[in-house]
């Protein structure tokens, strides 16, 4: 089972159509016009591969009466830090991944690349402050991680997994 869509409330509808577009590469399929609070709210669906599921949508609230205000940041708004709550989206292949950096950079975006030991990551933001990665897994999980997963799950004082390799790779300006 996958996920239809996660949907998110955004400031700049086309700051956040032009990062989705060209720096992610996703593709805008659909666009509803809802009635919300007597104005008019817009909800755009872009494909994260997938045409039919796996979907990320955003609401464009500016024409809706009385939402003037209010933090779409999901981490920082909350009082945590960035890369708490994230939107994590899958690779193709470790060379996807590598094309997918230099797209970003190509774009001015920083980049975070984290090897993980078992996972492969990039990172960046979106026009809301809203983290994203793209990542693919190295290496296939086994019934022994599971059952080690589950013994950390609930270890009242687990110890610490090995540490990431963290590279930062800036933009050229």
């Amino acid at each position: 089972m996958g996920i239809n869509h996660i949907a998110l409330a955004v400031k700049d509808m086309e700051a956040t159509h032009r990062f989705y577009t060209e720096a992610m590469g996703f593709t805008l399929e659909k666009v509803e016009i809802a009635n919300m609070r007597n104005g008019k709210a817009r909800h755009a669906f872009y494909s994260t591969g997938s045409p039919d599921d796996q979907m990320i949508a955003f609401w464009d609230l500016r024409d809706v009466p009385g939402v003037d205000d209010y933090e779409t940041d999901i981490s920082r708004g909350l009082g945590l830090d960035p890369f708490v709550n994230h939107l994590a989206f899958q690779a193709d292949s470790l060379d996807d991944l590598a094309s997918k950096k230099q797209r970003w950079l190509d774009e001015g975006i920083d980049v975070i690349e984290i090897d993980h030991n078992w996972v492969q990551s990039i990172y960046a933001e979106d026009p809301d402050g809203n983290v994203v990665e793209f990542a693919i897994i190295t290496e296939a999980f086994t019934d022994a991680d599971r059952a080690e997963a589950l013994e950390l799950l609930r270890a009242t004082d687990p110890p610490y997994s090995a540490p990431p390799t963290v590279t930062h790779h800036p933009a050229s300006s």
